[in-house]
């Protein structure tokens, strides 16, 4: 990975994404997903112009707060915390996310409304039944959206991952599912897609996509 590998790869994805639009006609936003790649990606995706970063993991995101907050200091960086959430983590992160996109139980909304009052959120959606996929079964994220929004949060969308298996045309029928959410919700936001599926998930409705091969190529192992 080189600034100028993120550049031409970032160039690559939104050629992808505006394939897409074209036939659509809705905007798309990517987030680029820094896992395991460490601060350097994102000095790297900020430079190439992308303007919101996602995280999977507390220790990880925490341990680069100090360029995120060099970031900041020139350009509006928008902080996303996707990945499964621990309650004992929240008060450590709430000086640095801004979007909290893996809310999937009570516990977790009512803690994030207790530390981080009037946060944007979105709810997790398990659209595939896996159940090793994180999220809120589909029938549950009624009254997940419901409490989040009683309890004062600011309920910007649902974000959902397609299944394991079965490549990109697999996720269709669970994307479609967590759109139509979307809108009977009168959301904003819908965030699915990832690099290997985001051509389905924008027909079907996404406008916020999590990249982060697709941008920096094979992440390293975790430590």
């Amino acid at each position: 990975m080189t600034p100028a590998s993120v550049v031409a790869a970032l160039e690559d994805a939104r050629a992808r994404i505006d394939a897409v639009v074209r036939q659509w006609s809705h905007p798309v936003n990517i987030v680029a997903v820094t896992k395991g790649f460490g601060g350097r990606a994102i000095d790297d995706a900020v430079a190439a112009g992308v303007r919101a970063i996602g995280e999977n993991y507390a220790q990880e995101l925490l341990a680069k707060r100090q360029t995120i907050d060099a970031a900041r200091s020139s350009v509006p960086i928008e902080v996303h915390f996707i990945g499964g959430l621990q309650r004992n983590k929240v008060r450590q992160l709430i000086d640095v996310v801004d979007v909290w996109s893996s809310l999937d139980r009570e516990s977790i909304i009512d803690e994030v409304a207790k530390r981080a009052p009037g946060a944007r959120v979105q709810v997790q959606v398990n659209a595939t039944d896996e159940a090793s996929k994180s999220g809120a079964p589909v029938g549950e994220v009624p009254a997940l959206i419901e409490r989040a929004r009683a309890v004062g949060l600011d309920v910007v969308g649902l974000m959902t991952i397609g299944p394991t298996h079965g490549g990109p045309e697999a996720a269709r029928p669970a994307f479609a599912r967590v759109r139509a959410m979307v809108d009977e919700f009168g959301l904003a936001r819908c965030s699915m897609g990832m690099s290997a599926d985001l051509e389905v998930a924008i027909e079907e409705g996404s406008t916020e996509v999590r990249l982060g091969t697709a941008l920096f190529g094979p992440r390293p192992p975790r430590q």
